[in-house]
This record gives C-alpha cells, structure tokens and sequence, in this order.
C-alpha cells in the first residue's frame, strides 16, 4: 500500500520536510496509518486545523503520549497555534489529567517553545485572586454545567465530601476555567478530549458533553473531535465517547 497524495499533502503541511523514522522501519504501518489519520480521517468534519490539533494535543496529554506530544506542539506551532494558546492547554489538563502527570509535558512544552524562540513566561492569563477566586469560580462553573445541577450537587454532597465541592469551584474553575488565552467553548472542547482519552470516565465524559452543548458546542462538532481522535486513541475509547454521546 502506497500513501496517497493527499495524505502525503497533509502530512507534509503539518511536519515540512520530516521523515519519520516508521517511514524507514516499519514502511507498511507508515503508508496505511497516515492514510488513514491524514486522509481518511480528515475527510469528515469542519474542523480546522488549528482546532483539530489542539484538541489532539490535549488528548496526548490526557494519553501520556509524551513522544507524539512533542511532534504535535511542532506542527501546532507551524499552522498558528500561538504559545499562549498551548499553555492554557496545558494548564488546562492540570485539575483533569493531575500534576503528576502533566509536569513532564510542561517541560517539553517549554522546551520547544524556547527552541522556537518564545520568552518564557508568557503573559499571565489568571482572571481571580485568592479573595475571589471561589465566588467567580462558583459563577462561571454555573453558566457552563447549570445553576440547578451544581446547587444540587452542593445541597446533596455529604459535610465530609463538601470540601470536594468546593475545590472543584475554586480550583477547577476558579484557578483554570476563568484563565483568557482560549475561549470557554475551546476549554470545553479541550476537557471532553482529556476525559474520553483517559477512560474510565464515562461519568465525566457526560457531565461535559452537556456542558459542551450548554456553551454552543453541539453533537456535530463533539462527533468531529472524536473522529480525529480516533486514530491517536484507539477503537474502545472513541466506541465509550459515541455511546455517551448518545445517552446525553
């Protein structure tokens, strides 16, 4: 199986001049994997490129695929994504992936964006202080999940669970939902993509398609991020998505 002109298009877009060491040792995965991931693939949907590759890194993060990571940041920077923009990503899947597990992301992170010129730090993007961050982080978990559902969640959480509740407002939200740099629904876009990528969080995963869908993300482009993820996240995960896609 040979690669198709327009995979090879595609691919030569995102990585200019790149060969892949899987070109050279493993020829045969090579052809039909970027067949199906930069063409096949690509073929449904509306999304841009700038948008499939971030939601694609924020799935890597979620995957700890540190590797393909550091090529994606790469071709994200080639197609315009802005440093500022990856950041957030980043500090996006803190509360959602955890430190542990983000850290090693933050150093590649850097380092490329060095490499490709950027001074760090970037501009700070935090909206709240200490004082406030609770009571905007409060407000803006209620416009994205529902007022009625968070209350409930407050009204039904046992006192020795209630700190719980109370770090996902302040922290959650306050510390990381209420950041600029990306918008809101981006940010929605972003947090759907680490949890399918994670599994085992269909819970979540339905939470936030509804948030999706609360802040104008609709089934059509929640079905759209799952396909470009299917190549990068395998059948079962992208299989568990469409199903709670469905149920909400």
């Amino acid at each position: 199986m040979a690669i198709t002109e327009e995979a090879r298009r595609n691919h030569e877009e995102l990585f200019p001049g790149r060969v892949s060491t899987l070109q050279v040792t493993d020829p045969e995965l090579f052809d039909y994997f970027n067949n199906f991931a930069f063409d096949e693939v690509l073929r449904h949907g509306s999304l841009d490129t700038r948008t499939r590759l971030m939601v694609q890194l924020a799935s890597m993060i979620a995957s700890q695929a540190l590797s393909e990571y550091r090529v994606t940041l790469g071709a994200a920077l080639t197609v315009g994504v802005t440093p500022i923009e990856i950041k957030e990503i980043v500090y996006q899947a803190v509360p959602y992936v955890g430190m542990a597990k983000v850290l090693d992301f933050i150093h590649a992170t850097n380092e490329i964006l060095t490499e490709n010129g950027v001074e760090l730090p970037l501009p700070g993007q935090s909206t709240t202080t200490a004082e406030d961050r609770a009571e905007k982080g409060l407000a803006v978990q209620k416009a994205i999940i529902g007022a009625e559902v968070i209350e409930k969640m407050y009204a039904s959480a046992p006192a020795d669970e209630m700190h719980f509740q109370r770090y996902l407002s302040a922290n959650c939200f306050g510390d990381h939902v209420t950041r600029t740099g990306i918008t809101v629904p981006m940010r929605e876009l972003l947090t759907f993509s680490m949890l399918v990528s994670l599994g085992g969080c269909e819970p979540q995963v339905k939470g936030h398609v509804s948030a999706n869908m609360n802040v104008g993300n609709d089934r059509a482009i929640l079905l759209d991020v799952v396909t470009q993820l299917l190549p990068y996240i395998g059948y079962p995960r992208t299989l568990n998505a469409l199903r709670v896609i469905n149920e909400v």
